[in-house]
């Protein structure tokens, strides 16, 4: 769900690495909806939820009452990213939340359960109680690096902060799940296999299956609204160079996620298509409401790195469309399952800082 997260826990990180610094032009914003840019004919009535520190991969609850994001804001004694829920708050209403992990290690990927009472997350807490070191990209000539740690497993916790059942225990890196609409499967990443592969669980029974085996990064994967089809963002290293530097930094537990595209395939991994091919970053992917068009996060029209936007495309990689406009970084959007409202994590209104927040808006087709 891992930062550019992911991860996509990680996805956190790299919105403070590719966050805006500059403060944002009052003339640049819409006044009557003053956190909505005049070109982002899509949103409305744009809330801002979070105010301070890195908060990403905000995820709504099937009844579309509930948020989940995880959080990281040494101001406010949360130096690792940790898990917190809220209620959905009503426009002009204060979004209130509270911790439900465990305060330790490091979490990311929150999902809510089909039944309204539990969440899955992932956290190192079993590893360490201390939040894990980030690794020094120096030695890596300064390439953007993402850590995979080998203690993170995937955790069922009740609205209290209870962990009832541990779902992952392999040797590894377990992380970056989500639900199928009919809240029977989680969708994840694990190192299980030997790569970054995707697999499915049954959270009933517990069977797995590896739904990805192509060299490569895959993760932060959906399935879509309809439950048919799985999204997710991918690596393909092809050249022998490229695939030897993805083998070596997977051996130390690492990804460079800085060249990735998004992917579909059925729902249990067959006839996989790419569908981006833009080059840099295309992640974060998320089926629309219509289980056709997807909405994804993308700095391809920048050769720096950054702005990150939001950007519509079809599933055949047709009609790309910009959705977002911010100066430094859009992403992780949802949809609510009513199709109704969406959240994304942005840079904007930050007032010149690299705080990264949560917002909600109303989704509009033109």
């Amino acid at each position: 769900m891992n930062k550019l997260m992911l991860p996509v826990m990680l996805l956190i990180a790299g919105a403070v690495l590719f966050s805006f610094t500059g403060k944002v032009s009052p003339m640049e914003l819409v006044s009557t909806d003053s956190l909505r840019y005049a070109d982002e004919k899509n949103l409305r009535n744009i809330q801002q939820l979070t105010f301070g520190g890195d908060n990403a991969e905000a995820y709504f609850s099937f009844d579309d009452q509930w948020i989940i994001f995880q959080k990281t804001n040494p101001k406010e004694g949360i130096t690792c990213d940790q898990m917190f829920i809220g209620k959905v708050p009503a426009p002009g209403e204060k979004f209130t939340y509270k911790m439900v992990s465990t305060g330790k290690g490091r979490t990311t990927c929150g999902a809510f359960t089909k039944d309204g009472k539990h969440v899955i997350y992932a956290s190192t807490h079993l590893g360490s109680s201390d939040c894990p070191p980030v690794p020094d990209r120096s030695k890596y000539g300064n390439k953007y690096i993402w850590p995979l740690y080998d203690s993170y497993d995937i955790f069922m916790a009740d609205y209290n902060g209870k962990i009832v059942k541990q779902l992952t225990n392999a040797k590894g890196y377990d992380a970056e799940a989500t639900l199928s609409p009919d809240g029977k499967k989680m969708l994840y990443t694990s190192t299980k296999s030997g790569d970054l592969e995707l697999w499915i669980m049954d959270l009933k029974t517990g069977k797995e299956k590896q739904v990805t085996n192509m060299l490569g990064y895959d993760g932060g994967a959906w399935f879509s609204p309809d439950g048919k089809k799985i999204i997710w963002r991918a690596s393909r290293p092809t050249t022998p160079e490229d695939i030897k530097a993805y083998k070596d930094l997977l051996a130390e537990n690492l990804v460079a996620p800085t060249n990735m595209e998004v992917w579909i395939a059925n729902a249990d991994g067959s006839n996989p298509k790419k569908v981006t091919a833009y080059g840099q970053a295309n992640w974060a992917p998320t089926y629309m409401p219509d289980s056709k068009r997807i909405l994804f996060a993308s700095n391809h029209e920048y050769k720096r790195g950054f702005p990150f936007n939001l950007y519509m495309i079809n599933e055949d990689g047709s009609n790309l469309t910009k959705v977002s406009r911010d100066q430094g970084f859009d992403a992780f959007p949802m949809f609510s399952y009513s199709g109704k409202k969406i959240l994304f994590c942005s840079n904007r209104n930050n007032g010149g800082t690299r705080d990264t927040n949560v917002f909600l808006a109303d989704w509009v087709e033109e």
